[in-house]
């Protein structure tokens, strides 16, 4: 997958760069000589392409390379592509660099994950008194008996610790974490230039598959385990029993078939980052278990 919003110059793709934007340069043609862009759109599309040789090559990538873009870029996605090259550099290995980076943001966002963690044990402890709750106002919907269901739950969660906020925190912090990391890997060529234990990081399992290198389909196993352990272990503390309990479990099985379909068109360089991302949280959450 060739994106336009590269940070650095590609070497051994670049043949493959030019004709993609030499295609799109063609494109906007065609529509200006149809009448679908005016003189002015043209040009400023014409403008919009990419020059490969105004980029710095991806070994010297800077954070400020570009002067500032927009906060996104330039606070997430700029820092995070500069960290992986630089590692990748002193190691000679980008597939290692991509590791070392995901645990040393795991390791950074631990106290929060530790906190996290702890508020879904509380939960299965509280998990009978909140179902006793549930059973004792099935049937009772008139306002008075909801103010009375909120204020004995809100104890129940006092007396075990438990603050929802908490556990959303952790998510507010890790989405944006999240698509950083994956931007920065898709921007930065060198990644895909690169191999990992014999295998392209940025081949996709189906091309290889169909390219008769059955071996990549071992990445979409991989991270179909590892996610199911993964989301496995945090629903504990998200579920009521009953019916709740039961869609709950359903909506995890189904997230977990979507991301192993859907990482037979992910890049193995992504599919490093996603497998190291959830055997850490798997191993995060083994520590906590054993704490308790």
């Amino acid at each position: 997958v060739l994106i336009e919003n590269i940070l650095c110059q590609p070497t051994k793709l670049r043949s493959e760069y030019e004709k993609a934007l030499s295609n799109k340069l063609k494109a906007y043609e065609k529509k200006y000589k149809a009448g679908e862009l005016s003189k002015k759109e043209y040009e400023n599309k014409k403008e919009s392409i990419l020059n490969l040789d105004s980029l710095p090559k991806c070994k010297n990538i800077s954070v400020v390379q570009g002067g500032y873009e927009t906060f996104w870029t330039s606070v997430f996605v700029k820092p995070l592509a500069w960290v992986i090259i630089k590692i990748g550099n002193i190691i000679k290995n980008y597939g290692f660099s991509i590791i070392i980076v995901t645990i040393l943001i795991k390791l950074i966002l631990f106290p929060f994950t530790l906190k996290s963690l702890k508020q879904s044990e509380n939960m299965k402890k509280a998990q009978p008194k909140l179902s006793k709750i549930e059973k004792k106002y099935a049937n009772k919907t008139d306002q008075e008996s909801m103010m009375m269901k909120s204020n004995e739950m809100m104890a129940i969660y006092k007396e075990y610790g438990i603050k929802p906020v908490t556990g959303c925190l952790l998510g507010f912090i890790q989405i944006p974490l999240f698509f950083a990391f994956y931007e920065a890997l898709y921007r930065l060529p060198i990644l895909f230039e690169s191999k990992f234990i014999g295998l392209n990081m940025g081949m996709t399992p189906l091309a290889g598959a169909q390219a008769g290198q059955w071996y990549y389909l071992i990445l979409p196993i991989l991270v179909g385990v590892v996610t199911y352990f993964s989301f496995n272990m945090n629903k504990g503390g998200m579920v009521n029993s009953g019916d709740q309990a039961k869609q709950m479990s359903m909506m995890f099985n189904i997230m977990v078939i979507m991301i192993f379909i859907t990482s037979f068109s992910m890049s193995t360089a992504i599919i490093i980052y996603w497998v190291t991302n959830s055997i850490i949280s798997v191993l995060q959450n083994l520590i906590v278990k054993r704490s308790k």
